[in-house]
């Protein structure tokens, strides 16, 4: 990649706080216009890595680079955040009105005060809150707080925006709604923007790039179709949604078919390896059909099993269904399909999800992939 297609970059990056380590970063690059969502469990270094990038934390070892410029000096890290916006899950918003805390970055650039009101304005609308121009910051709500916070970010027109999970403080309809703008915003100005979250949802929604971190390390980063279907590890099929994880070894391929078995069952999933590998097949719990008549035979079409019912939780419109099918398997089924069925905890129904929607890990892999 060129420098020019490169508007921040780190290599060899090394973070410790209280002389732990808790940042080790080899190799990280943004590209211009593109929207990165670095995801990952509370205490994995998302945060961590969000500040350092900002130069807002120093590291104990590596180089961050702006465009191919280094950001080692306290000058150049000075003028690279002059060119840079942060928000965090906390609005952050001084004792003023909305006008004024939104013009801040823009009076300290010593911008006219002709494009001062133009600026304020654009942005606020651009997060449906011009109305509230005149209002005290202390009279605002939790998410219009927020929205501020990102249209004063967003009214410097900054080179990169950093947002670190600006959204968790939330109820859901107002984050829905804050985030459906956010991503039109972002698309509309072409900002390069760093989003740190913990939920795959908030991920999924705005992202060109997903990073999965974990223990400080970046674990797998990619497209997001990469990363929710082709997990490198069990860490990043679990954020995935890939809830069923099953464990077992390869008793013979065929066809681009192989066959597990797994606790007592046989299992089959697209793909080759060799006998006795060692695998793990990882489903999600939508593609999990569940039907009370037998839907067929086991074979290449889908795996079918007898299971019960043992425990129905409430996923929004939703129910989550968890089985014991002699090995335990979760399902996703709709509300109306459950009752439709006449379904309760104990009941016994049939299970299946077709070979195609396994993802298979190797663990020990003896033959090809």
């Amino acid at each position: 990649m060129s420098v020019s297609e490169t508007v921040l970059s780190a290599e060899g990056l090394k973070v410790e706080l209280g002389g732990a380590p808790v940042l080790d970063i080899p190799s990280f690059y943004m590209k211009e216009k593109e929207v990165l969502a670095i995801v990952g469990p509370n205490g994995s270094g998302k945060t961590t890595l969000l500040l350092a990038l900002a130069c807002l934390l120093k590291p104990v070892a590596g180089r961050i680079s702006h465009r191919g410029e280094p950001l080692g000096s306290h000058d150049a890290a000075f003028w690279f955040r002059r060119k840079i916006s942060m928000v965090f899950q906390e609005p952050l918003l001084f004792d003023t009105t909305v006008f004024n805390n939104v013009a801040s970055g823009l009076k300290i650039r010593g911008l006219s005060k002709t494009c001062v009101n133009e600026r304020v304005m654009k942005y606020l609308r651009c997060f449906q809150c011009d109305h509230l121009v005149r209002r005290s910051a202390r009279k605002l709500s939790g998410g219009e707080s927020q929205r501020i916070s990102l249209a004063r970010a967003f009214a410097i027109e900054p080179e990169i925006i950093f947002l670190d999970e600006p959204f968790s403080s939330l109820d859901p309809p107002t984050r829905h709604g804050l985030i459906h703008d956010l991503n039109k915003i972002v698309k509309e100005t072409g900002t390069t923007t760093v989003m740190v979250t913990h939920l795959e949802s908030e991920a999924l929604s705005m992202s060109s790039r997903i990073m999965v971190m974990n223990a400080g390390r970046i674990i797998q980063a990619g497209s997001p179709s990469e990363v929710m279907n082709n997990p490198s590890n069990e860490f990043v099929a679990k954020f995935a949604g890939m809830e069923n994880i099953l464990n077992g070894r390869v008793l013979h391929c065929s066809d681009g078919l192989m066959v597990a078995a797994i606790s007592d069952k046989k299992l089959c999933a697209a793909g080759r390896a060799q006998p006795d590998d060692e695998v793990a097949f990882c489903i999600r719990p939508e593609n999990v059909g569940i039907s009370i008549p037998n839907p067929g035979e086991s074979g290449r079409d889908k795996n079918v099993f007898i299971g019960r019912i043992t425990q129905v939780y409430s996923v929004g419109p939703f129910l989550k269904l968890i089985l014991d099918c002699g090995f335990p398997l979760i399902a996703l089924m709709p509300r109306d399909a459950f009752a439709g069925l006449k379904l309760a905890e104990d009941d016994e129904v049939y299970a299946w999800f077709s070979p195609a929607s396994v993802h298979v890990l190797h663990r020990n892999m003896r033959g090809p992939t």
